[in-house]
């Protein structure tokens, strides 16, 4: 997956959670591509950090609750108004980590109203962008949708991994992702052949969890190490780009082999 600093030259791209860790990884790397880059996030300090970490470009950012409706019209209207959209990245969601009350808690504690509003972030949300920015996307004639699932997406949880700490792996988070993995190779053969939609699922992301964790991880995983967020910039860049232009409907794990086995 080269990707090269010119591959994206020309084209913009949408990303959403493009704040946070792994979003402001993303979108670096497509900026690094050549594309201009609109950073999506509900935190607004967020998306000018993000914003001040890119090359130079006229990238833009969007600061907007996607679960409101309305703010997602605004989101579409704004994209609308620079006239193209190369690339969308729909990357925003409800991680493991999110606070939201009845979510990551012990199965029998976990809520109906948090499941449907993780269904709604993970899910409703990248299916609605989608259908609201095809017109943008099909124009182009190379087109590309990269979806963000998870190794949850793909397995069932190992739920070892967590005893003794305070983290939890709620249900709605692997419906979700493997809901992603559907919509993904669902969009790939409608859409096609003016836009392609791809994914890719992450493994679990480093980011200071309890030792007896990331020991208990790591020992699962083929290459013996968490992921990055830098481990996730090839993929993304390559999807986007006309370097996978025929590759289409897969969901690439990018997980250090923790799927292989």
């Amino acid at each position: 997956m080269s990707g090269g600093a010119s591959a994206l030259t020309g084209r913009t791209a949408v990303v959403t959670g493009g704040g946070g860790p792994l979003g402001r990884t993303l979108c670096a790397a497509l900026a690094e591509g050549g594309a201009r880059v609109v950073v999506v996030d509900r935190d607004g300090g967020l998306v000018d950090q993000a914003l001040a970490e890119l090359p130079d470009g006229d990238h833009r950012g969007v600061t907007a609750d996607l679960l409101d409706a309305d703010a997602l019209g605004s989101v579409v209207s704004q994209v609308e108004r620079l006239g193209a959209c190369d690339v969308l990245v729909n990357n925003a969601a409800f991680t493991g980590t999110s606070g939201v009350p009845g979510y990551a808690v012990p199965f029998e504690e976990q809520t109906d109203d948090a499941f449907e509003l993780a269904l709604r972030l993970n899910l409703t949300v990248p299916f609605s962008l989608t259908r609201r920015l095809l017109p943008l996307l099909r124009r182009t004639g190379h087109g590309s949708v990269v979806n963000v699932s998870s190794i949850y997406g793909l397995v069932g949880p190992n739920m070892g991994l967590y005893a003794g700490t305070v983290m939890g792996n709620p249900a709605a988070y692997g419906a979700s992702k493997g809901g992603i993995a559907q919509l993904t190779r669902y969009l790939a053969t409608v859409l096609a052949p003016e836009v392609r939609c791809n994914a890719f699922a992450p493994g679990g992301i480093a980011r200071g969890q309890a030792d007896e964790f990331v020991e208990r991880y790591e020992g699962l995983t083929p290459l013996r190490r968490m992921a990055t967020e830098g481990d996730f910039r090839g993929v993304v860049r390559w999807l986007a780009s006309d370097e996978s232009a025929y590759v289409t409907g897969q969901v690439i794990a990018v997980d250090g082999g923790w799927t292989a086995w």
